[in-house]
């Protein structure tokens, strides 16, 4: 967190508009990757250089453009004056700190979302932006690194059936939202995995390492719902975007997604208010356990307390003390100590103190 905001820091003073990668991926070479197609034809192109992916003039069907890696602004910048971005856009695209959101433009829409992507190795999962641009014919989506999360739609795209070769970008740009909203629920069952193993480990074993799994659970919580929380209202603008960019077709889909949405932010605040509940367990387990470990303590003071009494009556320095003198008065003090230990641990027993 610290990192993206010294990078964050960085633009501090530069007028608007100015492009500056903020993020940490600065090893990624951009890729780009370029789909054309239409009901009866695709057609794919790959490669580092947008002249060479990208044909000079406006294809017929609709155009798909994927950037894979964000540190060559140059391209953007080309990608930006290509197809009429605004400035602020391009800002927007290489700021990877933004938040979930929907901008409306003069001839396109600018979407702004969160790729969730599990880790099984560490157990935890990484944060980056995805940005989608689409207008008349054309979709433009950014990617901080190379990942197949849109692999399946590739494949689609390859069926001549498919839905997606029928309708234009705005049905694209929604099969995009649809597959970052679907990833969700993968992470979030992961992460139900996890709180339900921690769960199990705190009522069974309280101890320090269990509690640090607790307390790095609900970190990453925080970090799921603050990733979340404004997707809700993006896919809600999706909705209210005007008709020339999005069809009443594609609306209907994109309803589902914000059905889907509720269902994501629903399930994270469920599983938010479980953590809570299992750290109060946590401690009145560690509570329960001390008040079990002082009754045991307490009974075994409580019986040595009137062993204490004789032991320290005889041990007076008194010499008319008849009892010193009587040949079987130590024998009776200790047989008088254990009978008095036995009752009394008969009675704790009754009381089920012990």
């Amino acid at each position: 967190m610290a990192k993206k905001l010294h990078n964050r820091a960085r633009k501090a003073g530069m007028a608007p508009g100015t492009l500056l990668y903020t993020g940490t991926k600065k090893d990624q070479v951009p890729q780009i990757h370029v789909i054309t197609y239409d009901k009866d034809n695709i057609h794919e192109t790959s490669g580092t250089q947008l002249d060479q992916c990208l044909p000079p003039e406006k294809p017929a069907g609709t155009v798909w453009v994927n950037i894979d890696g964000l540190t060559d602004t140059k391209l953007i910048g080309q990608l930006g004056a290509r197809f009429g971005l605004h400035p602020l856009v391009l800002e927007d695209i290489l700021d990877v700190n933004q938040r979930s959101k929907v901008d409306e433009f003069s001839g396109y829409v600018y979407i702004v979302l969160k790729k969730i992507i599990w880790n099984e190795t560490r157990k935890t999962f990484g944060v980056e932006q995805v940005s989608i641009i689409f207008g008349d014919g054309f979709l433009l989506s950014f990617q901080e690194q190379q990942s197949t999360l849109f692999a399946a739609i590739h494949q689609r795209l390859q069926n001549n059936q498919s839905r997606l070769r029928e309708h234009g970008s705005d049905f694209l740009a929604y099969t995009l939202v649809d597959v970052l909203v679907d990833q969700y629920f993968i992470v979030l069952e992961k992460i139900g995995e996890r709180i339900a193993k921690v769960e199990d480990l705190i009522i069974s074993d309280p101890v320090q390492h269990n509690a640090r799994l607790l307390y790095r659970l609900k970190r990453q919580m925080l970090m799921f719902r603050k990733t979340i929380w404004p997707l809700r209202e993006a896919v809600s603008h999706m909705l209210r975007v005007d008709g020339n960019l999005l069809t009443p077709f594609t609306g209907l889909y994109l309803r589902d997604v914000y059905d889907h949405t509720v269902q994501v932010i629903d399930t994270a605040e469920t599983y938010r208010d479980m953590l809570s509940g299992m750290l109060d367990i946590y401690v009145s387990t560690l509570t329960n356990r001390l008040n079990e470990v002082m009754k045991v303590l307490t009974v075994i003071a409580t019986i040595f307390i009137p062993l204490t009494f004789i032991a320290s009556l005889y041990g007076m320095n008194f010499v008319n003390m008849p009892e010193l003198h009587w040949r079987y008065g130590y024998p009776a003090v200790l047989s008088l100590m254990l009978v008095i230990a036995i009752v009394m641990l008969i009675y704790f027993r009754r009381k089920d103190w012990l």
